[in-house]
């Protein structure tokens, strides 16, 4: 059985990692905003966190898989981000203002997949995945987000957007504490499968459609991570209520996380994916129709239990199930670069596009078109994965 004790760091930097993002993505829009950029320019911006994901994931995955040296290359990702944070307190412009984000996405985007997979090699036991140890983890980052995500909205309304810059550079100075509290754990590599290619796994079917589904999957979510601060703030909403909406899917995130292990063995993983999907066509349905209407976007809201932490855990233990071994490092990285670097840039750019021409709501019409093919992919997977 793993030690407790090796977890609770694991723990930590879950929830300062997620503290972190809870108040960053966002408000990074609502930021932007107040120094008066366009919608357009707020969507290539916002886009450069994904952007990032799509190369530095698996680099620093490929790197960790070589080396074994996971914690060490997380320590090092934590020091140069909370550094580059330090700039944001400048103006440097658009463009400058892109490099900064740039250099700071491309250490922080690949903790989280570095960190899943060192976490994922201690709850596993015989080839198995311990989805009640990953969820009592997990919950940890989801508390993170849901307190900075209240807290910084009720912040912001109260202080203005000024002070974003510091919550980044405090943020991000919890993750370079929490990194250096983990164990320097290293995996031990076996030279027989050191340089075990993924293009064999890739091309199997259930894989090629699991990252099908994961990718409309997250690029339907989208529209909730880049324009679903905005997209309040024009109809009405304060940044306190923003907040609270933020922050009543992240408390049904963390319900969820603490009871996952009794309910996710009543079906298949893939079965799971399969759900999952559905509920997102049914949640960016009522966003992009009846936000105005508070109890119905609430209930939306709370669907997020299904649509990301249940995703999300199904996600990861079949990530496990395909690439194990010295493969988990990539396999982690392809996750973050197909299911969140590709949906997270083209969502981004062409959200902003759409938006300007047609609203904001739009971009929530399209989100529901895209879970639709989701869904569709993800039944594939599960006809692939059970017998006919």
């Amino acid at each position: 059985m793993t030690p407790r004790r090796q977890l609770w760091p694991f723990a930590a930097l879950s929830a300062s990692y997620f503290a972190h993002i809870g108040f960053f993505n966002p408000y990074l829009p609502l930021w932007l905003q107040d120094m008066g950029l366009s919608l357009l320019t707020i969507s290539v911006l916002t886009a450069v966190q994904a952007t990032t994901r799509l190369f530095a994931p698996y680099a620093w995955g490929a790197i960790s898989d070589r080396t074994g040296e996971r914690v060490k290359l997380l320590r090092i990702g934590a020091g140069v981000a909370f550094a580059t944070a330090c700039l944001l307190f400048w103006d440097w412009g658009p463009v400058g203002l892109g490099l900064v984000l740039l250099l700071m996405f491309s250490h922080t985007s690949a903790m989280m997949p570095m960190s899943e997979a060192a976490m994922a090699h201690l709850v596993s036991r015989g080839g198995a995945f311990d989805t009640k140890r990953y969820g009592r983890v997990r919950l940890w980052g989801s508390m993170g987000f849901l307190v900075t995500v209240f807290a910084a909205g009720a912040w912001f309304e109260a202080f203005g957007m000024q002070h974003f810059p510091a919550w980044t550079v405090l943020t991000l100075g919890a993750v370079l504490l929490s990194v250096w509290w983990m164990p320097d754990l290293k995996e031990t590599i076996h030279h027989t499968d050191e340089h075990a290619p993924v293009w064999p796994v890739l091309r199997q079917k259930p894989v090629f459609w699991f990252f099908t589904s994961t990718f409309f999957h997250v690029l339907s979510h989208i529209g909730v991570y880049v324009f679903f601060s905005l997209y309040l703030d024009s109809l009405g909403y304060s940044k306190t209520m923003i907040g609270l909406l933020w922050a009543v899917s992240v408390a049904v995130e963390i319900v969820w996380f603490f009871t996952q292990s009794r309910w996710l063995p009543r079906m298949p993983l893939t079965a799971w994916l399969v759900l999952c999907s559905a509920v997102m066509v049914l949640r960016m349905l009522m966003t992009a129709t009846w936000a105005d209407v508070l109890w119905v976007l609430l209930l939306a809201q709370t669907l997020h239990a299904i649509t990301f932490a249940t995703h999300h855990t199904a996600c990861i233990a079949l990530i496990s199930q395909h690439f194990s071994g010295r493969l988990r490092g990539r396999g982690q990285a392809l996750y973050t670069v197909i299911a969140y670097g590709f949906p997270g840039v083209l969502g981004a750019l062409l959200g902003g596009l759409i938006s300007e021409r047609w609203g904001l709501q739009s971009v929530f019409v399209l989100s529901v078109l895209t879970s639709v093919v989701a869904t569709m992919a993800a039944f594939k997977v599960w006809r692939l994965h059970e017998p006919v």
